[in-house]
């Protein structure tokens, strides 16, 4: 997958794209032996990002983007030119189509069905705003997807790109080392939709705290029978708005 990021501020994501899953996504040293195998992008491995400056498409010449509102109110607002020709360049860039995205808070909510339809698609385009958001003749113009990933609002569009690319990336083949680690997680196909199960690890003994005997057990399927129960119960006590609604009598 290619992930073309547009934003005013590029450097914000050097850290994060450059650690963890992140970063081991787009090394392609660790998929040497994977050819044939993954999907993988021209340089060797199943992610690429590419971060664009919009301000470098900006025609003023003192690199403006953005510009007072009409009819008044406060802050800034981000011009239709710089957005409109930094797309059109990128997109230039790669023969395959982008989906294009605006992350905003007036978007759709970003939930895992949505995150595992966008880690099927071979290319996204994430447009990151910033100040009072877009001109909205450019959203019209550009007819994106716009996400939201909470009912928030943060400075800019930059936090939010980074979150939906953590979550979209970590679902392409090849990026985990367990294909499993994400089908069970929360609000995945392998959870039903519920939240996750409670983990434990070595010592069996912390703090007079012990493990559950059934985790030490060896026996599989009272384990999962235990780990269904307690996705469960964890769901209704947290979100019990994710449960199905009763069948009818």
């Amino acid at each position: 997958m290619r992930i073309d990021i547009l934003t005013l501020f590029p450097e914000m994501f050097a850290p994060v794209l450059g650690a963890s899953i992140l970063k081991r996504a787009a090394d392609p040293a660790l998929y040497e032996k994977a050819a044939g195998e993954l999907t993988l992008e021209p340089h060797g491995a199943p992610v690429a990002y590419h971060l664009t400056d919009i301000r470098a498409y900006t025609t003023d010449k003192h690199g403006k983007v953005d510009d007072r509102p009409f009819g008044g109110g406060p802050g800034m607002v981000m011009q239709c030119q710089p957005v409109w020709d930094a797309v059109q360049a990128v997109e230039k860039l790669d023969p395959r189509k982008a989906r294009r995205i605006v992350l905003s808070p007036q978007g759709r909510r970003l939930d895992q069905p949505l995150v595992e339809e966008l880690a099927g698609q071979p290319r996204l385009l994430l447009i990151a705003g910033h100040y009072e958001g877009f001109d909205q003749r450019a959203i019209d113009a550009l007819e994106p997807l716009e996400v939201s990933i909470g009912d928030y609002v943060l400075s800019g569009g930059e936090l939010a790109a980074m979150v939906l690319t953590d979550a979209v990336v970590r679902l392409i083949p090849g990026v985990l080392g367990d294909e499993r680690s994400a089908h069970h997680e929360s609000f995945s196909a392998g959870a039903q939709g519920l939240l996750d199960y409670p983990h434990y690890t070595r010592p069996a003994v912390w703090q007079g705290r012990t493990v559950p005997e059934v985790l030490l057990s060896g026996d599989h399927a009272r384990i999962e029978a235990w780990r269904k129960e307690q996705a469960r119960h964890r769901t209704e006590l947290r979100r019990p708005d994710l449960l199905p609604p009763p069948e009818p009598a």
